[in-house]
């Protein structure tokens, strides 16, 4: 009798373990872990939307330059800044709508912080700052979107992350010139 007991409770221990594997595998809240405890698809999902955020920012940014700049570099730059960057959201809004992720409708406090602070300056005041700025903002997205591009977990984000990033590196360098010529100006 305690044979069969011993059969039937090691037989139910390892369907037990064999369906709880199966659930956990099967769970959708079974995304992976990163390192640091989070899921990877929220980190994708926080990619995204800051990435919109950011693009958001650039954009309305890029029109305030083009009307608060004196230089012709920052004027330029900043045109540029609304195209690509427009062009940018678009694609990165096609890719979250097929993915089913949230991106936000409008600036983040600290973008709409920056903005209002740069929309009280003019001409060569504006020029500096707004070329800091950018050169900055540019060292920061490129980093993250490289971050996207190796480890991030949804495909489709990857790739567009992929897809991005050199025209974030062209940006930095722009701005970087451009930070260069309203410095000596």
């Amino acid at each position: 009798m305690s044979i069969i007991l011993s059969r039937f409770a090691y037989g139910f221990a390892t369907v037990a373990l064999a369906l709880g594997v199966s659930l956990a595998l099967s769970s959708p809240r079974s995304s992976a872990v990163a390192q640091d405890g989070s899921s990877t698809a929220g980190t994708d999902s926080k990619f995204a939307a800051e990435a919109a955020s950011g693009g958001m920012a650039e954009v309305k940014l890029g029109q305030l330059a083009q009307q608060r700049g004196s230089s012709p570099s920052v004027k330029s730059f900043g045109e540029r800044m609304v195209n690509d960057h427009e062009k940018a959201a678009e694609e990165l809004k096609s890719v979250a709508r097929q993915q089913g992720i949230a991106l936000p409708a409008g600036l983040n406090h600290k973008d709409q912080a920056t903005y209002d602070r740069l929309a009280k300056l003019q001409g060569n005041e504006f020029d500096k700052e707004y070329a800091q700025l950018m050169v900055k903002d540019h060292e920061e997205d490129i980093a993250e979107f490289a971050k996207e591009a190796s480890g991030g977990t949804n495909e489709a984000l990857k790739s567009f992350a992929s897809q991005t990033l050199p025209t974030l590196k062209n940006h930095l360098q722009l701005a970087k010139e451009m930070a260069r010529s309203v410095s000596t100006s």
